[in-house]
């Protein structure tokens, strides 16, 4: 039992992580290697110094979803860990962590489908004239998928998990 609580533990903390590494970093599209697209800015690579030069991107009702449902799930699932943590020191023997398996599912539900709309309505959302099989998918947007399983499968362990001397 202390093997399972030190892994659900870990795998709370790794999705959290890769939740707000999804949500603040800057590549949910790339055009090119010079050209990316997350989130919060559109930046460009200028080879001249060697930065990075970044602008806010063009607000879409779309990309205000996606920004407000990653938001959500970042601020649930930071608040299931707490949850836990609380209940951990204040749940009586034989109790079942549902507040914190349901706020660590909803934060899948979440997260979920802000990938479905950026998958979805991507066209709106980068409101580019170009292309858009000249780009792809960045590494943000992988990892978000990625939250998703995990982040429902940590809450439904969370909701048969029963705490004990």
């Amino acid at each position: 039992m202390v093997f399972l609580l030190i892994f659900l533990t870990l795998l709370h903390l790794v999705t959290l992580a890769m939740l707000f590494i999804a949500t603040l970093e800057k590549s949910w599209w790339i055009w090119d290697d010079l050209e990316i697209t997350d989130l919060w800015y559109k930046c460009f690579h200028d080879n001249a110094t060697k930065t990075w030069l970044c602008a806010a991107t063009n607000e879409s009702d779309w990309l205000q979803s996606v920004q407000a449902l990653m938001v959500l799930s970042v601020v649930f699932s930071s608040i299931s860990f707490l949850i836990f943590l609380g209940q951990m020191f204040t749940m009586s023997k034989g109790g079942l962590f549902y507040l914190t398996g349901f706020c660590q599912a909803f934060a899948g539900f979440t997260t979920f489908a802000a990938c479905l709309i950026f998958t979805f309505h991507r066209k709106e959302i980068l409101s580019e004239s170009r292309d858009l099989s000249k780009g792809r998918f960045g590494y943000c947007f992988i990892l978000a998928w990625l939250c998703v399983p995990l982040l429902m499968v940590s809450g439904v362990l969370y909701t048969h998990l029963r705490k004990k001397d």
